[in-house]
């Protein structure tokens, strides 16, 4: 039985300004899937915006890169892309809201010590049984019922150093490849310097985007 199937029966906790149903359509079209990371990624966004005081500017930190750091992009102003969310992969399930000039914030996370005994959220998130075998519409269902109950938060205050606008800083032609890269890089930029993602082959150009060695002419 699903989620929504639930709902003539269940008061699901709404997730900020939308009912719990509605935000698993939300997950549908921005993750591809209502992944319960993003769920109860919703309520920890929703949480630790309860907490900031009104009129703040805030910036974002999710702790981890699986499904979170989307539950702040849908839910605030803060993307990868704009450079208000940054991603730091410590691997637990944690957030940080935070006032952008001062560092001053509340930090969500997933608190294991409140989970259910025997729940499909314990099971869920200590992987105790594989995702197969894992009872997904009644883990959606518990994670709709609990909502901020499993969760944590705290006052923190990020370093000075990790505040302020990022810059690429002055930027140079990498003289590898031919391509324009930040100078604070190093003397070639990082793909030249070895860091390429890539696999040589039939038909793609030779690049520092490939190999580190200079483009034919």
């Amino acid at each position: 039985m699903g989620a929504h199937s639930h709902s003539d029966s269940f008061s699901y906790r709404p997730i900020g300004k939308y009912d719990f149903e509605e935000f698993i359509d939300m997950a549908i079209r921005f993750h591809n899937y209502p992944a319960p990371g993003l769920l109860v990624g919703g309520y920890m966004v929703e949480e630790a915006k309860r907490q900031i005081p009104r009129g703040v500017l805030y910036e974002a930190i999710a702790e981890t890169g699986w499904c979170l750091p989307d539950a702040v992009q849908m839910l605030t102003p803060c993307t990868i892309g704009n450079g208000w969310l940054r991603v730091v992969h410590h691997g637990v399930y944690g957030l940080v809201l935070y006032d952008k000039f001062t560092g001053e914030g509340i930090r969500v996370w997933l608190d294991i010590a409140k989970f259910p005994k025997d729940s499909e959220i314990r099971t869920w998130y200590l992987k105790l049984r594989p995702k197969i075998e894992q009872d997904s519409d009644r883990l959606r269902h518990e994670i709709g019922m609990l909502g901020s109950d499993i969760l944590s938060s705290g006052p923190v205050k990020v370093r000075k150093q990790h505040l302020g606008k990022r810059s690429k800083g002055r930027i140079v032609i990498c003289p590898g490849c031919g391509e324009a890269y930040p100078a604070k890089d190093g003397n070639v930029c990082k793909i030249c310097q070895g860091n390429t993602l890539y696999e040589p082959m039939p038909g793609m150009p030779k690049g520092g985007f490939l190999t580190g060695s200079h483009p034919e002419a």
